[in-house]
């Protein structure tokens, strides 16, 4: 059966190279579940050796590995690590959500269904584990841990997070989520930095803007960056008027704000976003005339979706648009030039705005 194996690339039809992926994955991946990985070193007494079989069946056997058996394959040995990158895997879009708070790192595929999670442990778990196996990963050697749906990591949290982080982006065409909250700084601040740096895109950014110094050194890194984000959410402190302003260098495609100290009038005009939400905008009867009438003449160009919760409309406020808010509910307007038209729909002290292009 060996010598089918080691037969040349191209005298594997593809039928054939399919029976011989399902055979192989069978075999090579009984391992996993006590960290025995000789097979894939290729011993002399193992009749399978991996780094032995014909290139083009060497690819279709990593690429029918689901995420947590190529991140495991790739740690556990550097020969097939770099075979997994000669195969150009890291091709595959993967969403990797990074939490700070907990030490864990979790890469799932774009519609979730296949996941893998890498965590940190502490010292009571190393001493309970017999599974526990020194690796290197990106040049940081790190203890793991084998479990059923992941790896857990040594306690090094920053080294350790940073080494798999890199080793991961050498694997996959990588999108990254995280929550930057009140704690560890010391974690995220050079997790994300790195990753603005490299210009990695983001899938979602939560930041709670607390105005720490570590945190307004943070923004100031990434604000510039801003296109990098899909989806920006801004939490912020109602005091923190008093430690700094932001400043939006540049804009991701969505943003959703919590706190009208961050997002005032003149920042909403200047933003590029198509979606934005803003939660506690606490804006008037005349900055509400000004926003539709900044769109009707041209401006946010981009916008697609507009939400203000938390207006401060009143009757005697002045009209909006030449009429009353509750009179905007359900009005279809359109831009100066024709080109766009804007579905309104109001309710209590909330107004929503639908934009499609005239065609």
């Amino acid at each position: 059966m060996s010598g089918d194996f080691l037969r040349a690339e191209g005298e594997l039809d593809s039928g054939k190279r399919e029976e011989l992926v399902r055979l192989y994955l069978h075999i090579s991946l009984l391992p996993f579940a006590s960290l025995h990985f000789s097979l894939f070193a290729a011993p002399m007494s193992s009749p399978f050796p991996l780094l032995r079989l014909p290139g083009l069946v060497l690819c279709d056997v990593f690429r029918s590995l689901n995420i947590g058996e190529k991140i495991q394959l790739s740690i556990y040995s550097k020969k097939i690590s770099t075979q997994i990158n000669n195969c150009r895997l890291y091709s595959q879009n993967v969403i990797v959500d990074l939490s700070c708070l907990s030490h864990k790192i979790r890469v799932h595929s774009e519609n979730n269904r296949d996941t893998f999670e890498i965590s940190n442990y502490s010292d009571s778990c190393k001493s309970q584990n017999s599974n526990t196996h020194q690796f290197s990963i990106a040049c940081c050697s790190v203890r793991v841990i084998s479990i059923p749906k992941g790896i857990t990591l040594g306690k090094n949290h920053r080294e350790a997070f940073l080494s798999v982080i890199r080793h991961l982006l050498k694997m996959f065409q990588c999108k990254f989520s995280t929550t930057i909250s009140y704690c560890n700084s010391d974690l995220y601040q050079p997790t994300i930095a790195m990753l603005f740096d490299l210009r990695m895109e983001f899938k979602t950014i939560i930041i709670d803007l607390n105005g720490s110094e570590d945190r307004i050194l943070l923004w100031n890194q990434i604000s510039k960056k801003l296109e990098l984000v899909e989806d920006l959410v801004i939490l912020s402190d109602l005091n923190l008027f008093r430690y700094f302003t932001p400043v939006f260098a540049s804009w991701p495609q969505k943003i959703s704000i919590m706190d009208s100290v961050v997002f005032t009038l003149e920042s909403l005009l200047a933003c590029t976003c198509t979606a934005i939400t803003h939660r506690r905008s606490h804006m008037k009867n005349k900055d509400l005339d000004v926003i539709l009438k900044n769109w009707k003449a041209g401006g946010l160009p981009n916008l697609k979706c507009l939400r203000l919760d938390y207006l401060m409309i009143t009757d005697d406020g002045g009209h909006i648009l030449g009429t009353t808010f509750r009179e905007l509910n359900g009005m279809v307007i359109e831009t100066d030039d024709g080109s766009k038209k804007a579905t309104i729909i109001t309710y209590a002290q909330c107004i929503e705005m639908s934009v499609t292009p005239i065609i």
